[in-house]
């Protein structure tokens, strides 16, 4: 079929640009329909864990779908949903008991978010509503998720539609709010959580939400070993849950199960995962804890929130095969080593002078820019500089994933790289390669220009 054999009447997010057809997929690789070949170095949009094309997960699929595709929620449950929430416990931090299904990230963050109000009324304390959340940070594109997200341009056009929310400052080392360096930081971006607690009033909070390695607005953001620690503090401290956005981060892609895991945390709810299907079937979850389920079974009776394909038994086998993939084939430690060579690969970059930063953990690592290494100065956001760097890495055969805003919310370049973690090291040498081709000649432009 040749390109113009259909009249396309698809509304695309940049209705401007020109996409290529994308044809097949098989392990680190995409193929649009001229044979060309690119690199998923950003596994789409932080999603492909286990690579394109896995036999397995095919055949999974239609053993599911040749005995029952789809069962409603509300009427009945399924072996796949009760095996695959089995599967997710026994992976998620301590304490965390029960998985609710979603097919989306952004349902899922406003599904944590109705599911702690309706916690606080169902124990007694219906005073408590307010979500404190961050700056820098991004849960989602729906009104709820949005207002939660602390990124400027994301936000801007639906001002007026959003309900206002408490933001405190990111965990930002290259950026840090408050002056410091990381060898004299005392976690003031912590107790800002505390600050903004008593500010709003504590009989009014009744959750805080973080992504533990900030995603999409920053590109990799990693805060320094002691800062969830304190945060788990603080939150305890004044009857908070504490919610963890594991979206991106979920399901191995920093080298653990769960990012949490870095620092030994057990949240009260946990969100994920874009890895918990690895983009074979739109799923995700709320994992939480068996008292939050305990209250609310006990007080109201019934969690008054649904989705037509909540826990849908073909997406629950296709991810339980996926779960499957990654245990036998021990990815999430695959993903910690083949993370630490492409982060050392990465930092040869810094040999450009507009390369300020490259950070990361696991298979998820950022690269920012900036056009005076010395006063970290970003670059003017009209020139877009991000999305030039992206687009020549692309033309190039790279997939990654850039992103702007990071500095202030406007201001702001990154590249973030989260490629399947199947990836080999001669596979990470050409990413590398290319996206240093694309930097060197982009950054050769605007000096010209």
């Amino acid at each position: 079929m040749s390109e113009k054999a259909l009249t396309d009447h698809v509304f695309y997010r940049s209705p401007r640009k020109s996409y290529p057809t994308a044809v097949r997929a098989d392990g680190v690789f995409i193929y649009d329909r001229t044979g060309k070949e690119y690199i998923d170095g950003s596994g789409g949009a932080v999603v492909v864990s286990i690579g394109h094309g896995v036999k397995k997960i095919e055949q999974a699929m239609l053993q599911q779908a040749a005995r029952i595709a789809f069962a409603h929620g509300s009427q009945f449950t399924t072996e796949a949903a009760v095996e695959l929430a089995q599967k997710i416990v026994a992976i998620s931090p301590p304490g965390l008991e029960r998985v609710y299904f979603l097919s989306g990230g952004s349902e899922a963050v406003e599904t944590a978010v109705k599911m702690a109000r309706q916690y606080q009324v169902d124990r007694g304390v219906p005073s408590k509503y307010k979500v404190i959340s961050r700056w820098t940070s991004y849960h989602g594109n729906t009104l709820g998720a949005l207002a939660l997200s602390g990124h400027t341009g994301r936000r801007k056009f639906y001002l007026p539609l959003m309900q206002h929310t408490p933001h405190i400052a990111p965990a930002y080392c290259y950026r840090c709010p408050f002056g410091r360096q990381p060898a004299y930081c005392a976690l003031e971006c912590a107790d800002d959580l505390e600050k903004t607690i008593l500010y709003e009033g504590p009989d009014s909070v009744s959750a805080f939400m973080a992504e533990p390695v900030v995603g999409a607005t920053a590109g990799a953001l990693v805060p320094r070993d002691g800062y969830f620690q304190k945060i788990r503090e603080i939150c305890d401290r004044y009857d908070v849950l504490l919610i963890v956005d594991e979206v991106m981060t979920g399901v191995g892609r920093t080298g653990k199960n769960f990012a949490v895991d870095h620092w030994g945390v057990a949240p009260d709810m946990l969100v994920g995962s874009k890895g918990l299907a690895s983009g074979y079937t739109p799923i995700y979850c709320v994992v939480t804890t068996e008292q939050v389920h305990t209250s609310i079974k006990q007080g109201s009776g019934m969690f008054v929130h649904g989705h037509t394909y909540s826990q849908n038994p073909l997406s629950c086998s296709i991810a339980s095969a996926v779960l499957d993939f990654i245990r036998d084939h021990n990815l999430v430690n695959r993903c910690a080593v083949m993370g630490a060579y492409l982060l050392q690969k990465l930092k040869t970059l810094t040999k450009h002078p507009i390369v300020g930063d490259v950070r990361g953990l696991g298979l998820m690592a950022g690269v920012e820019f900036v056009k005076d290494r010395a006063t970290r100065e970003p670059f003017d956001p009209g020139l877009k500089l991000n999305a030039l760097i992206g687009a020549r890495a692309f033309e190039k055969g790279l997939i990654c994933y850039p992103g702007g805003g990071g500095a202030d919310g406007v201001r702001g370049d990154h590249i973030l790289l989260a490629p399947p973690f199947v990836i080999t090291e001669e596979q990470i040498d050409r990413l590398v390669g290319i996206l240093d081709e694309a930097i060197a000649e982009i950054a050769a432009e605007i000096k010209i220009s």
